[in-house]
């Protein structure tokens, strides 16, 4: 019998404020433990919260990002449960009147592209930290009151690429918003994993078991791995799948059971008394759409319908909202837009990659980047050349022609100057010589790399491979 997996996600994101939820400690990582705290986020008796506006923002528009209803009325509701990590044994968040209901991503894998379902978003406060040591534990309350967002879809995905498609999508959406640094290496962004299958040709949901608190999009993707295939082999040996709650161990690679699963009565939710509801005007509604940017998958549509770029390069490009910005502005003082992305795509991108900076820290304009690649364009300096220009660009800006004269990178295309490093390099390697003699194309490009050296990386490639035929042809 074929099964069919039913996937839910609820996706946990710390939300990128200056401070607290509902309270005005920092909310900055990696300060020293219990640094950032006071006695409303320690929950200390007679403390009065209050509600941090711009976590509501940033909850609102990814709402409106996704297509959700917006509730011009809401609450905040207690959710009582008594661990280490929460101070006041109760957890401000939202039960029956949240924020955004519905709405839905836009996702695409090897299944092809389609809409996963959202149920609902809403707010609530995060936890302390749990430290665990050799002889004893602690718990770090700095992150205790960060504001939290939950992101909560329908069953609606049915393999692990589908789910990690739709992280992956999400993760974008919040980033083009600007809700949330989506930094996994932070904690910026867990996930809980809702798992159950049912025999192919069904409709009613299996037995669901929850895996909590994933911190990686790849343990997301092996965890729904080995649990679908957990409950398959348990359904096909008579066995009754229960409904809990489960953890992941990455090295033993399968899941475990924490607890039986708790329902919602087991928190005893009830109206926080202690905050009025969230009233929402349409026209405040109004101002934020207004200020919301284009979808990363319209904007990845737009960028080849309108530059003619392929598929790969407007994937990569609208991936990251500032590296798509620097895209479209350096566009737009140079037409040759594949030439653009591809600087983009290899020389940026790694040298991003490498550093760990962003576009927005960089000196380097879209202006001085267009430039260079017209210098290219035109002959005016070598590929090998304008990288060590881009270089300084992006550590200290500036113009790039500037730069290129005062380095003395001008492109050499006269054949005379080049004449010389074309002997000398036919006259130093007589291996070469007689492999291409022998019909090894290959070892024009060896004869080009050794002129190549010795100009500096300044010749042109394409006239030295010509004068080097020459050369070799005419003895």
């Amino acid at each position: 019998m074929k099964y069919i997996a039913s996937i839910g996600l609820e996706v946990h994101v710390q939300l990128k404020t200056d401070s607290k939820m509902f309270c005005s400690c920092r909310t900055s990582f990696g300060d020293k433990p219990n640094a950032n705290i006071c006695p409303v986020c320690l929950g200390y008796p007679g403390t009065m919260p209050t509600m941090n506006e711009k976590a509501i923002c940033y909850t609102v528009m990814t709402g409106l990002m996704t297509g959700s209803s917006i509730s011009n009325y809401s609450k905040f509701d207690r959710k009582s449960y008594f661990y280490p990590d929460m101070p006041k044994n109760y957890q401000i968040s939202q039960y029956d009147m949240p924020l955004c209901v519905g709405g839905s991503v836009e996702i695409e894998s090897d299944a092809g592209a389609r809409s996963v379902a959202l149920c609902r978003i809403h707010l609530e406060e995060d936890v302390a930290k749990n430290l665990h040591f050799a002889n004893h534990s602690g718990v770090d309350f700095n992150r205790a009151g960060t504001p939290l967002m939950e992101v909560v879809t329908e069953p609606d995905m049915v393999s692990p690429d589908e789910a990690l498609a739709f992280l992956l999508a999400l993760k974008q959406i919040l980033q083009y918003v600007g809700a949330s640094d989506c930094n996994l290496e932070e904690g910026n962004l867990r996930c809980d994993v809702n798992c159950s299958v049912r025999p192919e040709g069904t409709e009613t949901l299996g037995t669901k078991s929850e895996i909590k608190n994933l911190n990686t999009f790849k343990g997301v993707h092996d965890a729904l791995a080995y649990e679908i295939v957990r409950q398959v082999e348990a359904l096909q040996n008579g066995e009754r799948i229960v409904q809990d709650t489960r953890r992941w161990d990455v090295d033993a690679g399968a899941t475990f059971q924490m607890r039986s699963k708790e329902a919602a009565h087991d928190y005893r939710y009830f109206p926080e008394p202690d905050l009025m509801p969230v009233v929402l005007l349409q026209e405040q509604i109004d101002t934020w759409k207004k200020g919301l940017p284009e979808l990363p998958g319209a904007r990845r549509k737009r960028f080849v319908a309108q530059y003619g770029l392929p598929e790969y390069d407007a994937r990569v490009l609208a991936g990251d909202r500032e590296v798509a910005d620097l895209f479209e502005q350096a566009a737009s003082f140079n037409t040759d837009y594949k030439s653009v992305s591809n600087w983009i795509m290899t020389e940026l991108l790694r040298h991003l990659s490498e550093t760990g900076k962003t576009v927005a820290s960089l000196p380097l304009t879209p202006k001085a980047l267009a430039d260079l690649v017209a210098l290219v364009g035109g002959g005016k300096v070598t590929s090998t050349s304008a990288k060590e220009i881009l270089g300084e660009l992006m550590a200290h800006g500036g113009d790039p022609a500037t730069i290129m004269q005062a380095r003395g990178l001008v492109q050499v295309n006269d054949s005379d100057e080049l004449s010389m490093f074309v002997n000398e390099a036919v006259a130093d390697n007589p291996k070469s010589v007689e492999d291409y003699r022998k019909g090894k194309k290959a070892a024009i490009q060896f004869l080009v790399g050794q002129v190549m050296k010795q100009s500096r990386g300044k010749a042109n490639p394409q006239i030295v491979a010509q004068l080097v035929r020459e050369r070799i042809d005419a003895h």
